[in-house]
This record gives C-alpha cells, sequence and structure tokens, in this order.
C-alpha cells in the first residue's frame, strides 16, 4: 500500500444543531449525506455535508458531561473541533505521535473503518484523528462515518472546495512544527505563521491569543452570493468572511 495523507474531514462542535447546519447547507449550497447515531453513546448528534471530497461534520452535545460539551464551555463556543485525516495505516501514526508525547484518547474500529483519535490537550488546539477503510483508498470511495451513498451528495454549484484550515496559537510556528510532527509533513514558514501543505488542503497557522481552530476557506463559484445568503441569514459579514459554527468561514 502506498503511503499517503490526506485531509478526510472537519469537524465543529456546537450548543445545538439547528440552526447552524441548516445555515450551512443553505448559505453554502451543500447538502446533509448522513446523521449518525453511532455518536448517541457519546451523547451527541450530528450531520455531515460533503465538500467536494472533503466531509464538513457538525456535532452538538444532547445531555451534559460530553467531551464536546466541556469544549464548547472551555472555549466559549469558538474554534473547530476536530480535524480527520485518512492515511495508510493510524495505528502507526498513533504510535508515532505516542512517542511524542501525545496520547490516545479513543480507538474506533466498526470494520472496515477503523480511527485512531487523539487527545486534544496534547494536539493543542483541536482533536487529530487518523482513520483508514479497508479496500478503501480512493478518495470517492467507501467512508462509513459520511453514509452509504456521501458521494451522491456532493454539490458544486455554489460551492466547490474546501481549501485551507486556519489555526490560530500565541506560537504558530512551534504549533504548525508540533502538528507537523504528529501528521508527518513538514512545516513550511508562510509570512508571519506557517503552513501544512496536504494533498487536498493546506493548514494555515497564524497569530492569536489562544491555540485553536480558527477558520475555513472555501472556494465558491460565487462569493458575492455566498456573502448575501450569510447577512441573509443574519450572520455579520466582514469582507469576505463571516462566523458560523464557532469558526470564520471565509469566502474567495
Amino acid at each position: 500500500m502506498t503511503p499517503y495523507m490526506r485531509l478526510r474531514q472537519i469537524c465543529l462542535v456546537a450548543p445545538h444543531l439547528e440552526p447552524v447546519i441548516s445555515d450551512i447547507a443553505e448559505i453554502m449550497g451543500l447538502a446533509v449525506c448522513y446523521r449518525d447515531g453511532n455518536v448517541a453513546k457519546y451523547g451527541l448528534e450530528n450531520a455531515l455535508l460533503p465538500v467536494d471530497t472533503i466531509l464538513l461534520e457538525v456535532v452538538a452535545p444532547f445531555k451534559g458531561g460530553t467531551t464536546a460539551g466541556r469544549f464548547i464551555e472551555k472555549t466559549g463556543g469558538r474554534g473547530g473541533y476536530m480535524a480527520i485525516f485518512c492515511c495508510d495505516d493510524p495505528d502507526e501514526r498513533g504510535r508515532n505521535a505516542n512517542a511524542l508525547g501525545v496520547r490516545t484518547a479513543n480507538v474506533i474500529d466498526h470494520a472496515p473503518y477503523h480511527g485512531v483519535q487523539l487527545h486534544p490537550r496534547d494536539c493543542r488546539a483541536a482533536f487529530i484523528e487518523f482513520n483508514h477503510t479497508d479496500g478503501s483508498d480512493d478518495i470517492l470511495g467507501t467512508y462509513p462515518p459520511a453514509g452509504p451513498d456521501w458521494q451522491k451528495f456532493i454539490t458544486k454549484d455554489t460551492t466547490q472546495a474546501l481549501t485551507a484550515v486556519e489555526m490560530r496559537s500565541p506560537d504558530p510556528q512551534g504549533l504548525a512544527e508540533h502538528w507537523g510532527k504528529i501528521v508527518g509533513i513538514a512545516a513550511t514558514k508562510a509570512g508571519d505563521g506557517a503552513e501544512l501543505t496536504l494533498p487536498n488542503a493546506t493548514f494555515r497557522f497564524v497569530k492569536g491569543t489562544s491555540e485553536i481552530m480558527s477558520g475555513l476557506e472555501f472556494r465558491v463559484a460565487d462569493a458575492a452570493r455566498v456573502l448575501h445568503a450569510a447577512k441573509a441569514k443574519g450572520h455579520a459579514v466582514a469582507g469576505n468572511e463571516f462566523l458560523l459554527g464557532g469558526v470564520t468561514f471565509r469566502i474567495s
């Protein structure tokens, strides 16, 4: 198997699933492909929307005492929850992270899917998960967390791609190097910050007062139309961006 590493999914967390998920769908012209009943055992409900071949997920706690609920309390509802990467060997990448002092928080084994989630405190800024689905190295192949036919819900009339993830830190270079060691991609200098470049997306690390996943960048067919839709939904638009689901949506 040829080694690979791609961004598979971004997970946002919200106090309630609605209206966040419907606002994202309507503003960005995306469609919900799946709601996963398996997350109920963690006290969560969720919905996933494909942005081309990257999944955008929103989770919300429906009871107290959940990790997601504690995350919302700690961050004041600001910041993305999880960056999920598909790769050839999640267990090996998990062991490499453990050797760096990054603990494994959870292992999910639902054949043919296998995922290793790392502890957010050790990752800094957000959870990192590595996963692999047996017999599905194709980016458009089977991916159980997104449902049996997620590919049919891809629509590019409005939003064409999720191109970048913004990470904020008082020490952006240090966070980029830390994530680079975990993910296995060397950080490169970019202005006052740094970047990690994956085959299908870029992680940009910029200066901020706290360590969070702060923004998502999208390529769209008509930026003015998307920004108008966000304003119509009551979201304050500044330039080419607006706040939704705890992160800044940046439109190009």
